[in-house]
């Protein structure tokens, strides 16, 4: 009979685990190597939510799992031992499991190399680890001035970026204009709950983690994501010309959250497509630059004057201006109608914000 091996952490068990044990053990006897507690701190900087002879116990009890072990090693290949010791006719990983090196090495050993897709049960949705740790974590939505955060935009005209912290009241898209690879990587830090340390400096450690771990991304993250997530309220961020904010302004005040979440909300289109690119046709003059920050200037104005025509008339304001410097953000198959929107984020789909109406989802402001 032929023989198959999966690795991983398996913490915080779920469907989309044995979704994918069942799959492989489709291609032979399984085998599995779980991670240490060792490794799942040296990968993720923080501890496993179940100890390593719980996840062991939980893999052994699987039905398609021949053989389980805790990975003797430490790292990325902590299974190298193990697989050079039962020599599988397969090796197998999820798509995002994939690394060059853990190919070259079922090439050492002569065993066929395995990517699959995440591919859920029937009627059972998709499901990772990452995504149930950050359930409970903030989103984020930007009211203006994305693309001020990114130094070329900025050093054409310094401007500010508007961005509440909002509760995770609904089942929001996760790529959606949000800042869900951002939440993500919070979700990888601390779990489903925030640390108790001041706002601005976990802002800072997100966005740190974020920009440095994932080593082959092209592009530096803005800094708006982290600052939207992790600051309660409202923030206004000033940025010239470089990634971090020169300063950042808070509001606090329940009268002025609470009018915002009186006028303000989202409306559902459709979730980015993968390989989406906002940044293909750019027009990078300093006048889109400086229109942008212009239409910031208005939300800003009708934030303090409680002002809901000129707040409508500033979501249009920004969109105009976005789109005249990033038209592949507006791709021409998404119609939205309503008199007064813009997108939460580098567009392409997702969310847009909008004023209150019957089909629209409300927002809840985070204010702690």
């Amino acid at each position: 009979m032929k023989t198959a091996f999966v690795s991983g952490c398996f913490d915080l068990l779920h469907s989309g685990h044995v979704a994918f044990l069942r799959t492989a053990a489709q291609y032979g006897a399984l085998h599995v190597g779980v991670a240490s507690d060792a490794t799942v701190m040296h990968l993720k900087g923080h501890p496993p939510q179940n100890a390593e002879q719980e996840r062991l116990y939980m893999v052994q009890n699987i039905a398609c799992v021949q053989r389980a072990v805790i990975s003797s090693d430490v790292g990325m290949l902590d299974f190298a031992p193990e697989l050079h010791d039962l020599k599988p006719d397969y090796f197998i990983v999820n798509h995002d499991g994939h690394t060059p090196e853990k190919q070259r090495l079922c090439e050492q050993i002569g065993a066929e190399y395995i990517v699959l897709q995440r591919v859920p049960e029937p009627g059972l949705p998709e499901r990772n680890s990452t995504a149930l740790r950050a359930q409970h974590l903030p989103w984020r939505v930007e009211l203006a001035g994305a693309w001020l955060d990114q130094p070329f935009v900025s050093s054409l005209h310094a401007g500010s970026v508007i961005c509440l912290s909002v509760e995770p009241t609904h089942d929001f898209m996760p790529r959606s204009g949000m800042a869900g690879s951002t939440r993500n990587r919070l979700a990888e830090l601390f779990g489903g709950t925030l640390p108790s340390m001041s706002s601005e400096q976990l802002a800072k450690l997100t966005f740190r983690y974020e920009n440095g771990v994932d080593l082959a991304r092209r592009d530096i993250s803005g800094a708006q994501d982290a600052i939207g997530l992790c600051v309660p309220g409202l923030t206004r961020q000033h940025y010239i010309g470089a990634y971090w904010p020169e300063q950042i302004e808070q509001i606090t005040d329940e009268s002025t959250l609470a009018w915002l979440e009186q006028h303000i909300a989202l409306y559902p289109t459709v979730e980015r497509p993968q390989g989406y690119d906002p940044a293909v046709g750019m027009q990078l003059t300093r006048e889109h630059a400086a229109a942008l920050a212009e239409a910031v200037e208005m939300t800003w104005q009708a934030i303090l004057t409680k002002d809901v025509v000129l707040l409508a008339e500033s979501l249009n304001a920004n969109r105009l201006a976005q789109q005249a410097l990033l038209p592949a953000m507006f791709p021409p198959s998404l119609q939205v109608n309503l008199p007064a929107w813009k997108f939460t984020g580098a567009g392409g789909g997702g969310y847009v914000v909008t004023m209150t109406s019957e089909n629209t989802i409300p927002i809840a402001i985070r204010r702690i």
